[in-house]
């Protein structure tokens, strides 16, 4: 069993960290850079990098950016948003980031997912997948949640897997900002469905929503936000509450 790991995740838009609610609503959650250096410090295993307007303004991703995070950091990082090519990649990855993440732009040409595992290794390329529960159906939006597809969640999973994505972070817009725990039912399909990690994102409001996670789904990571941003929740503290219940993490409390 892989050790379970802990990711603080920061939203950026126009150069600030923010947080809403089901995609809506967002609110300035502050600095990215020393929100960055405060989760390396209290223990974090990785951190996810999203600029969530970047594909909806037709913009790249805040390379300057990307290299003042990495060079305050010591923890792996992965860097979202307005990602649509193999130069696209090579900068952010020249500017120190461990991992990509993909979205709108794979929903758009498939293609993509192939090209940047074959130059970089799947290891490097994580597919973002965010889904809202309608009905019976988990259906895939892009553009940050605003748009809707034609995708399903379970058969794009399966897809990108296929493509030679090295891991999914699924988020459920029903459950974001929500802080009523995550879609675990649904994180379990995923996980029995495709054979790399899937990192759970949406929903965590308090400690036990991250012991529930890791008890009964397959997840492999689990991403959160407001929780930390805001200081509800302490990540050396939850470290050591996971702990207690037997549960095994990259890096131990």
């Amino acid at each position: 069993m892989l050790a379970k790991r802990i990711i603080p995740c920061l939203d950026i838009k126009d150069g600030q960290c923010v947080k809403g609610i089901g995609f809506e609503g967002l609110r300035v959650a502050g600095d990215p850079v020393e929100l960055a250096v405060e989760y390396c410090q209290q223990g974090a295993d990785e951190l996810v990098f999203l600029d969530i307007s970047a594909t909806e303004e037709k913009r790249k991703t805040v390379v300057k950016l990307v290299d003042r995070l990495a060079s305050e950091m010591n923890i792996p990082f992965t860097v979202g948003g307005g990602i649509k090519s193999v130069e696209d990649v090579d900068a952010i990855l020249k500017a120190g980031a461990d991992k990509v993440s993909i979205n709108s732009s794979a929903l758009q040409r498939p293609e993509l997912i192939n090209e940047l595992a074959a130059v970089y290794g799947s290891q490097c390329v994580v597919v973002a997948i965010d889904a809202k529960l309608e009905g019976d159906s988990w259906n895939v939006y892009s553009s940050g949640g605003k748009q809707k597809t034609k995708k399903e969640l379970f058969s794009w999973a399966k897809e990108v897997e296929q493509r030679g994505a090295g891991e999914i972070l699924f988020t459920s817009i029903n459950h974001d900002g929500s802080k009523k725990g995550y879609a675990i039912e649904t994180l379990n399909q995923l996980a029995e469905l495709v054979n790399i990690p899937v990192i759970a994102s949406g929903g965590a409001g308090c400690e036990q929503d991250f012991v529930d996670l890791f008890i009964n789904s397959q997840a492999d990571a689990a991403l959160a936000a407001s929780v930390f941003h805001y200081g509800q929740i302490d990540i050396p503290t939850l470290k050591k509450n996971l702990k207690q219940h037997k549960i095994q993490l990259r890096y131990g409390a």
